[in-house]
């Protein structure tokens, strides 16, 4: 079974300083039916203007992993971390028994915008820790590069999650393959760009949310960037 979520259908949220887009439901923004995907429970597409960003907060018993699409995102927590996150960039960020952080774009000519996703921990109560790696695009071209995985697969950022992501860039006549198992759930996000997912046709914000699949397969790909996450169900 396969459903398609339209970018359009997703909540948004205008804060002036802040745009948002929510894949489910988040703060002020709740539809019972997009409560999560399996253990996946936040994708936000933010647009943050320039010299603004989310003052100092705190996160506990969560996986948060932020992937930057342009500009840049300034990081600093409470675990002694200051840096600063930049396109091809996944940082990862075990919230555990409790961190607090800020996130600021001071890039004075334009804005930053990230995709920020959250998933339910397969343990609770762990240390909080972060991790922070680049994933060059030829890494990522015309395939599914492993960037979270339980464990840090093929030098992917650890994730405390029975989950793994997957980032990919398709134009023309690049394709790839995934298998899946029919036990899980898939959760697609076309990033920018058009691609076919199991011969469905997505444009940039669009989601393809996947349940009792043995199989992914992207192709037709025009200047797309995809985020495929293998997920428990």
């Amino acid at each position: 079974m396969m459903h398609i979520r339209r970018s359009a259908e997703r909540g948004h949220a205008d804060h002036g300083w802040l745009q948002s887009r929510h894949s489910f439901s988040f703060a002020d923004y709740y539809d019972p039916a997009h409560m999560g995907w399996g253990n996946l429970r936040v994708i936000n597409e933010d647009w943050i203007a320039p010299g603004t960003g989310f003052g100092t907060h705190g996160h506990r018993d969560m996986e948060i992993v932020t992937y930057v699409l342009q500009g840049r995102l300034a990081h600093r927590d409470s675990m002694g971390n200051v840096e600063t996150i930049a396109p091809g960039e996944v940082q990862r960020m075990s919230a555990g028994t409790g961190v607090r952080h800020s996130e600021f774009n001071h890039e004075p000519g334009g804005q930053t915008h990230l995709l920020q996703i959250w998933i339910e921990p397969s343990l609770k109560g762990v240390a909080p820790s972060y991790e922070q790696t680049t994933f060059a695009d030829e890494q990522k071209r015309g395939r599914l590069r492993l960037v979270a995985s339980h464990g840090g697969a093929e030098g992917s950022v650890h994730i405390n999650a029975d989950a793994a992501l997957y980032a990919g860039l398709f134009d023309g006549a690049e394709a790839a393959e995934l298998a899946l198992s029919p036990a899980r759930k898939a959760y697609v996000h076309l990033v920018r760009g058009a691609l076919s997912v199991n011969g469905t046709a997505l444009q940039g914000g669009d989601a393809a949310l996947l349940q009792a699949e043995t199989q992914l397969k992207l192709s037709d790909g025009q200047d797309a960037e995809v985020l495929v996450f293998d997920l428990a169900a």
